[in-house]
């Protein structure tokens, strides 16, 4: 071959790289899946038929009954429901909606493709199907399919949604929608709605901000409650009130002037009476097992409309029995006296009947679930914490008054003196300066520990709890820890032997298939042996002595075996405050706030709280003729009139006893203060008085008899994870001067 020839040859053909190879396949294969995909929606559009509406939409009723499951307690069927043409709803009205739900409502084809591919991402993510949905969507999903959250659920709404957008005209869609979208309190539908929060059933009377109030709380209204008092609510609702006025501006449908107008402050409410199934004290059971549904995770929808078959953990005999002893058992002087009460099953943690006022109408400050200072009912976690730090009941500890804890002079009712004293015998008889020897000089961080024992025996860990790990006077309870539910609750894990199971009211949850939703069953994997069994008998085994020869010795009368503790806390009631502040503190603990009894039986802890006032935070000492409103007279008598018929032709049950070493006297009632702590010389500040004046006997000067050796136990403790099931009561005492609880 010439040269030439040689140069005029082609270079030899070099073979491509793998990697652009497997690109074009790749590439291929990702034209041929959304050809497939296409290809599968337009198949699935064509079969999919839009279903015959829910005819039973407007019949869901969800029924509530007592533990029995046969027993009615109510309903949460509340549908107030009156249909009104579109032409009768003003654009203002149709324009709010839209703002916050679907501003593209009037383009879109149905759905929202972004919404869409924001909702892939939460399921990609592993969380809860949500969002991305349009008033088409959310009409489809209320008229055609039901309220549960699954990927096929979804698809279904997705394809439906689409296939009304084109064949449906926009304006019977929207038409449809404002009549049946659920606006909270049971109305359903924009007619229902304006009736239900402003007393307007006629839409063409609500005024722009009603209207954009309405259309603020459609979207989640449990989100935007209008009537949760929490600061965090009620910021979330003006800041979407203002979402939607901003949307009706750039609609077009108000002015910027009108929007600045209205963006100052929300409409007042002007609610509808509360439907008359709430009334007596069985609302506050009704409203107790909504908010527990809530938590367990169903919608409000759910609740109001979907048919649910609930059962409570409330015993309707018990109930009755509650009722009669809350409302019979009292002094003569009952104007604004209040009274608590709640019993648990210990063991379970079911809540077997709940007082919380006379008429949940009237007033839906529930005063069993309302917290309030414990007062020295928070001695028994003092006592658990210190036999955990390896101390004993047979421990000495100052009795004598005052005692000074971090710079303060803190002192026993009535500054009685007690000389030397065993933990037994402090328990006893309710005598504070033991315990703030015990707690505040004995043992290492002991308020820290004290928290520690009330949240594991199943107290709510709240921000003024977490407060009291720092403070000195925390065995006293100074500060608005619990309520009669959390102490009943709290009480119930010492009765069962140390474990701790999580408060609630719902037994079962089924839906209108009666397929079983939810299960009390599931609460036993939070089930914990908070405390070591021997440490919850010796508790049980001191708090015993408190009835048999304590301040609780009125419990006796329930002829079987009883432990339990009182509790007193004292202060400046809210009608002296003002006058305190101009005295510099003349009026600290002049005031009996609150008076408790707990106590309870192996199959049942029940407490009992009185309060007095409007907030509950008036002095209950002139509802009583003793010198002070003791826990062991009125809380006790009450707790009485419910306990014995409770527990009538219930066989007796014995408490296990503790370890024969821990309850054996070898010690010497001998005490010796430490470095730190003054002689008791000087008069301490008024504190509040006991339940029950104790015995004019002298301070021990000998073991006592009858008693066998103990040792000190060094057992761990668990603290239970503590479920967010709401026990606190709308209101909180304010402005309660941070002295100690007090009293016995």
């Amino acid at each position: 071959m010439s040269e030439a020839r040689r140069k005029a040859a082609p270079p030899p053909r070099r073979k491509k790289h793998w990697a652009l190879r497997v690109l074009g396949w790749l590439a291929a294969l990702f034209f041929l899946g959304v050809i497939g995909a296409v290809a599968a929606f337009f198949v699935v559009y064509q079969t999919t038929k839009i279903p015959d509406p829910n005819k039973e939409f407007a019949t869901n009723t969800t029924t509530v009954t007592y533990s029995d499951g046969g027993q009615p307690l109510g309903s949460f069927f509340e549908q107030n429901r009156h249909s009104v043409p579109l032409a009768q709803i003003p654009k203002y009205v149709q324009d709010s909606v839209i703002a916050a739900e679907d501003r593209t409502f009037w383009t879109n084809p149905g759905i929202s493709p972004q919404g869409m591919v924001r909702a892939a991402w939460n399921i990609a993510q592993g969380e809860q199907l949500q969002g991305g949905s349009t008033i088409t969507q959310q009409y489809v999903k209320v008229m055609y399919l039901t309220q549960e959250r699954t990927v096929s659920r979804k698809l279904q709404e997705l394809f439906i949604a689409t296939k009304l957008g084109r064949q449906q005209d926009k304006s019977q869609t929207l038409e449809g929608y404002l009549n049946t979208i659920y606006f909270g309190k049971g109305a359903y539908g924009v007619s229902a709605a304006g009736e239900a929060y402003f007393q307007v059933s006629d839409p063409r009377k609500l005024s722009v901000p009603q209207a954009a109030l309405l259309a603020t709380v459609l979207n989640n209204p449990s989100l935007f409650d209008v009537d949760d008092d929490d600061p965090r609510t009620q910021k979330r609702i003006i800041e979407r009130y203002r979402y939607v006025l901003d949307g009706m501006q750039q609609m077009g449908t108000i002015s910027p002037a009108l929007e600045a107008k209205y963006a100052n402050k929300l409409p007042p409410l002007n609610p509808k009476k509360k439907d008359s199934r709430y009334a007596g004290p069985k609302g506050y059971l009704l409203d107790m097992a909504r908010k527990e549904l809530l938590q367990r995770g169903f919608t409000e929808d759910q609740i109001s409309g979907g048919g649910l078959k609930v059962t409570t953990t409330f015993n309707y005999s018990q109930q009755k029995k509650m009722t009669v002893a809350a409302q019979q058992e009292l002094p003569e002087k009952r104007d604004n006296l209040h009274v608590g009460m709640a019993t648990v099953q210990p063991g379970t943690g079911a809540l077997l009947a709940m007082y919380g006022g006379p008429d949940y109408l009237k007033s839906q400050l529930n005063w069993a679930t309302a917290k309030a200072r414990p007062g020295s009912g928070f001695k028994p976690f003092a006592l658990a914490a210190a036999l955990k730090d390896g101390k004993g009941i047979y421990d000495i500890f100052q009795g004598d008054s005052p005692i000074k804890i971090q710079g303060q002079k803190l002192g026993n009712e009535f500054n009685r003196d007690y000389g030397d004293v065993t933990l037994l015998k402090a328990t006893e008889q309710s005598i504070n300066t033991a315990f703030y020897d015990l707690v505040d000089n004995q043992m290492d961080d002991g308020p820290n520990k004290v928290v520690d024992a009330a949240e594991a025996a199943g107290i709510p860990k709240t921000k003024a709890l977490e407060t009291g790990r720092h403070n000195p006077s925390t065995v006293l309870g100074p500060d608005p820890y619990a309520s009669a539910v959390d102490m009943a609750e709290a009480y119930a894990t010492f009765a069962a032997d140390g474990v701790y199971a999580p408060l609630h009211v719902i037994k079962e949850v089924k839906g209108p298939d009666g397929k079983v939703l939810w299960s009390e069953k599931s609460l036993d994997k939070q089930k914990k042996q908070a405390f070591d069994q021997n440490i919850a008998r010796t508790v049980n085994y001191v708090l015993q002595d408190v009835v048999t020869k304590g301040t609780g010795t009125g419990a006796k009368d329930l002829d079987r075996a009883v432990a339990g503790k009182t509790g007193t806390a004292g202060g400046v009631a809210v009608e002296d405050r003002a006058e305190n502040k101009a005295c510099d503190g003349c009026k600290e603990g002049s005031a009996t706030l609150t008076s408790w009894w707990t106590g309870y039986t192996p199959e049942l802890s029940t407490a009992v709280v009185y309060r007095a006032g409007k907030t509950g935070e008036s002095d209950l000492d002139p509802y009583s003729d003793d010198k002070a409103f003791f826990g062991g007279n009125w809380p006790l008598k009450t707790w009485l009139a419910f306990m014995k018929p409770a527990l009538d032709g219930v066989p007796d049950a014995e408490f296990p006893e503790p370890s024969e070493d821990t309850i054996k006297d070898t010690s010497t009632p001998t005490y010796t203060p430490p470095p730190s702590t003054p002689p008791p010389s000087t008069p301490p500040p008024s504190t509040p008085p006991p339940s029950t004046p104790p015995p004019s006997t002298p301070p021990p000067t000998s073991t006592p008899t009858g008693r066998p050796t103990k040792t000190k136990p060094t057992q761990t403790t668990t603290t239970p994870v503590i479920p967010t099931l709401p026990t606190g009561g709308p209101t909180k005492p304010t402005d309660t001067p941070q002295t100690p609880g007090g009293g016995q």
